[in-house]
């Protein structure tokens, strides 16, 4: 399943030296970042409350990826950042997100994380009743939103109708309650406009109790398009666990989107007047991407350090062994598998190889493809595998230190005329 056309993917295999230079430069394996893309992305999700007259924000959910030049060209494209531990507040503050861009979310936050958010201004999203107490007990100004348990859900986070209402109670000055937010699993733009009419409901309430009430969070869950449809589908009606290395994975993610990231923005709002509803409340509609904002912004890349050859159903396939981990590939410890192909670099002739992929550790289960890969030759020792298309959760997710490997620096890429330069991001430096 290869990957939608990149441009600057593209660019970048087809330099005959950079990735190679990079590779020996790194000695190790790397992630390679192209962070112009990240205010594409954020644009078109702006463009998407332009175009339906909603007053809007983008807030970067931050634990997508951990790299500084993310978090700086969202400050510099006008999105906040969403961030749920002191690290990340901090990190975002050193790459000039100002404290009232950002929001702070996660269960039970630390008196540190809630003391040094309401300093700087952050919405912080309320998660439970002691929560709250805790944040009345600094006895400083506070925005905050409510976060609500949806109707039916079993979820651990959130307030249900009766905590809400005991909540809206309990706000009184110098707490202002700016509003509600809710996260969903899975990627239905149906349920979330649903959810969000259902906040602005809870606003209007919160008005007639003295509160402002005029922001509401529907948190991520925006899709990504990796592959083709063609691809997808053939994928699922063909799948075989005789593709697999050991055992094929439980589930996987949707990798063809019909209505990706910003798209799918604009569908939540067309749904059930919902962006009338928010223009004639005066409510602003937040929305949390992380995966969907990163989306061509990055690729991981893995020198290959062995080849062996086995046979299954009669059938040959090879398995490579490169100088990373699967904690580089976070799909994998989810009982998943990161599906678009990834690319051997050079291209060279040579006869197509099935293929499977493991790391440099002692774990049998360590795969970063349990899928056997028709690769278009078969790889060599040095080769490199490039994994399309990772930025969003997979480059740094799970990453550690395991076998006291070092982790993968951050390459940053960018433009200069009619060549590429790159440098270090500042995590790896």
């Amino acid at each position: 399943m290869p990957a939608l056309p990149d441009a600057m993917q593209a660019r970048l295999l087809a330099d005959p030296v950079l990735l190679d230079d990079i590779a020996e430069a790194v000695g190790g394996p790397f992630h390679v970042l192209f962070p112009e893309r990240v205010a594409v992305n954020v644009r078109a999700f702006q463009d998407a409350f332009a175009a339906a007259r909603v007053d809007g924000f983008v807030y970067f959910g931050k634990k997508a990826n951990k790299a500084a030049a993310v978090a700086r060209a969202c400050a510099e494209a006008g999105a906040g950042v969403d961030v749920a531990s002191t690290g990340e507040l901090v990190a975002a503050l050193a790459q000039g997100v100002r404290g009232e861009e950002l929001m702070i979310t996660g269960p039970a936050k630390s008196d540190e994380l809630l003391w040094l958010a309401a300093r700087h201004r952050a919405v912080i999203a309320i998660d439970a009743l002691d929560e709250l107490e805790r944040v009345r007990a600094l006895g400083v100004a506070a925005r905050i939103l409510l976060r609500v348990l949806p109707d039916g859900s079993s979820s651990r986070f959130g307030l249900d109708r009766a905590e809400l209402a005991t909540a809206i109670d309990r706000i009184d000055a110098p707490i202002t309650l700016s509003g509600f937010s809710f996260h969903l699993g899975g990627y239905d733009a149906v349920a979330r406009a649903e959810q969000a009419a259902a906040l602005v409901e809870h606003c209007l309430h919160a008005r007639t109790c003295g509160h402002p009430a005029e922001m509401i969070s529907i948190g991520g869950g925006f899709g990504v398009d990796y592959v083709d449809p063609a691809s997808w589908e053939r994928f699922q009606n063909t799948l075989s666990a005789n593709w697999f290395h050991s055992r094929p994975p439980g589930e996987y993610y949707p990798y063809h989107f019909p209505t990706p990231g910003a798209a799918m923005l604009t569908a939540i709002l067309a749904h059930d007047e919902l962006s009338t509803r928010l223009r004639r409340n005066g409510i602003r509609l937040a929305v949390e991407p992380g995966r969907a904002l990163l989306d061509g912004v990055g690729s991981s890349v893995f020198r290959v350090q062995g080849v062996k050859t086995r046979t299954a159903q009669g059938e040959p396939y090879d398995i490579l062994t490169v100088d990373g981990t699967s904690l580089s590939m976070s799909e994998q410890w989810f009982d998943s598998e990161y599906l678009p192909d990834p690319v051997l670099w050079p291209a060279r002739p040579g006869t197509r190889t099935p293929t499977c992929v493991g790391a440099a550790t002692c774990l049998e289960s360590d795969l970063l493809s349990r899928r056997r890969i028709p690769l278009p030759r078969r790889a060599r020792v040095g080769d490199l595998l490039v994994y399309p298309n990772t930025a969003g959760y997979q480059m740094d997710s799970n990453e550690s230190p395991f076998h006291e490997l070092r982790l993968p620096p951050k390459v940053l890429l960018r433009t200069d005329g009619d060549r590429l330069r790159w440098s270090l991001d500042a995590t790896a430096r």
